[in-house]
This record gives structure tokens, sequence and C-alpha cells, in this order.
């Protein structure tokens, strides 16, 4: 058996298929997830439990133009059903939080902006869509700029998930990565009111009645209670360390580990043989 590099710093899910990382098959939160259906789902996990590798699965599943070779041979590829209704089907806006934590709020809304202004960009092919009115076209620029104001930034998940719903005629989802890391930082350094109204709005102006919302995927360590951050959202759905739905679709199962190390070990007897050879062939 071959053996496969470890995918130690790497979160792009598809680096890891292509490149020959290691990887120990999530695929099945797919069909959990649509099971288990809610609009917005809050998956809470500590550090290290293969959160944003997940939500990069999640994003290259459902995306329009995917690749969908990245799933052969991997569970959710037995879902033929499935794979046909949902795989490459969707609009999908993913951002992640976890590099927007600052000392101050103002620092810290400027990445969050950012991270926003980078996303609109990567969808730069509503700039010559001819489903959208001049009008439309000018609120995707408003989405481009890095200094925009508090009124853009409030809406600009909204506005870009309805720009996606226009030009593509299909509902979009949404995948929030370590939404509460800007929240904790915000809390020791004293402007966790300043932050909770951004998240809030930000939040409820793109998941609260948002007629062209498919379903949200956050996740994060903690669900933030404190000023009811989720209060706007219409229940959404939970998923904890104590719930059983997902329990193992983050961080490893024992005969996951197990799986490991006996790979590991059979690498290390083929070395050892390996270096015997070499002895006697010396």
């Amino acid at each position: 058996m071959e053996k496969k590099k470890m995918p130690i710093g790497i979160e792009d899910f598809a680096e890891i298929i292509t490149e020959g990382f290691y990887y120990v098959d999530k695929t099945g939160m797919i069909k959990e997830l649509l099971s288990n259906w809610g609009q917005v789902n809050l998956f809470t996990r500590p550090r290290r439990f293969g959160k944003s590798i997940n939500m990069s699965m999640l994003k290259y599943f459902f995306e329009i133009g995917t690749d969908k070779s990245l799933f052969e041979g991997l569970a959710v590829s037995g879902e033929t059903g499935l794979c046909e209704k949902y795989m490459g089907q969707y609009p999908v806006i993913s951002i992640t939080l976890k590099a927007t934590e600052a000392a101050n709020f103002e620092t810290s809304r400027n990445l969050i902006a950012m991270e926003i202004c980078d996303e609109a960009e990567r969808m730069s092919f509503l700039a010559e869509s001819d489903k959208l009115t001049a009008s439309e076209k000018k609120s995707y620029d408003s989405l481009l700029q890095r200094d925009m104001d508090d009124e853009t930034l409030y809406r600009s998940l909204k506005t870009l998930s309805g720009l996606l719903w226009k030009h593509y005629g299909k509902k979009f989802i949404i995948l929030i990565d370590e939404y509460d890391v800007p929240l904790a930082k915000a809390s020791k350094q004293k402007y966790y009111r300043e932050m909770v109204l951004l998240i809030r709005n930000l939040f409820e102006q793109a998941l609260k009645t948002n007629a062209s919302l498919e379903f949200a995927v956050l996740t994060g360590c903690l669900r933030v209670s404190k000023e009811s951050i989720f209060t706007g959202l219409n229940n959404p759905k939970m998923y904890t360390l104590l719930e059983a739905e997902c329990d193992e679709q983050f961080g490893f199962t024992d005969e996951e580990v197990r799986e490991m190390l006996s790979l590991r070990k059979s690498a290390k007897r083929r070395c050892a043989r390996l270096r015997t050879e070499i002895i006697r062939q010396n």
C-alpha cells in the first residue's frame, strides 16, 4: 500500500484529495446534514477537530462547477440519488472568521470586511452577468470596497446572496467557519458590545427571512449565548459534542485511530525491510 503524506496544516479538501494526502473520510456528514435538515446549522467543536476541512469539503460538494471526481471512492459517492440531486447544484458563499481577531474593534471589523470582499472577488463573473441590472452591478461593486461603510457591511452577505440568486436562478448555501473567533477576542479586549452588534446584524441580514437561502452551516468552538447573538434567527439547529447526530463526522473514532496506527506500523515495517535490504546489498 502506498504511503500517504499527512495533511499537516492543510485545510483545503481539494488539495488533500488531489495531492494524495491521507484523508479520513467524513463525507458521511453530507447525508446526515441533509437528513437532519435545519435551515441554519451550528456545529460546536473544540479546536483541531476538523471543522475547517469539513467546511471546505461541503463547499466543494455543493458548489456549482465543482470537480465531481474529488468524491470518487468516498462514502458519499455511494449515495447516488443524493449526489445527483445536490452535488454541484448551488452557489456557495464560504467565509472564515478565524483570522479576524484583533486588539481593537476597528481592525477586527476591517478584517471581516476584507474576508467578505475576498469572497465577493471570487465571484467576479457577477460584474459581467447579463442577468443583473446596472443597479445590481453597482451593488456588487460596493462589496469590492475594503473600506465599505457599516450599512454595506451589515448587508454584504445578503446582497451577495441576492445577486447569486438572480444570476443562477438558484438558492444559495452559506458556510461560516469559526464564527466565534472575533467575539472571543472582543470579550478579552473590551470591545464585545461593538462586535456583537456587527455579527448580529451580519447574520440576521443573511440568515433570517432571506428568500434566497437554501441553508447555512456555521462552526465554532462555543455557542455564544451572551447578548443573544442568535435571537434573530429562526431556531438554528445545534450540533454540540453531546448530540448523537453527526457525532462521528468531527475528530476521529476509535476505529479510525486504529486504522491510522495500523498504517503507521505497516509503514515502519516496510522502512525496516528496505533498510535491511540496502545493508545486504552493500
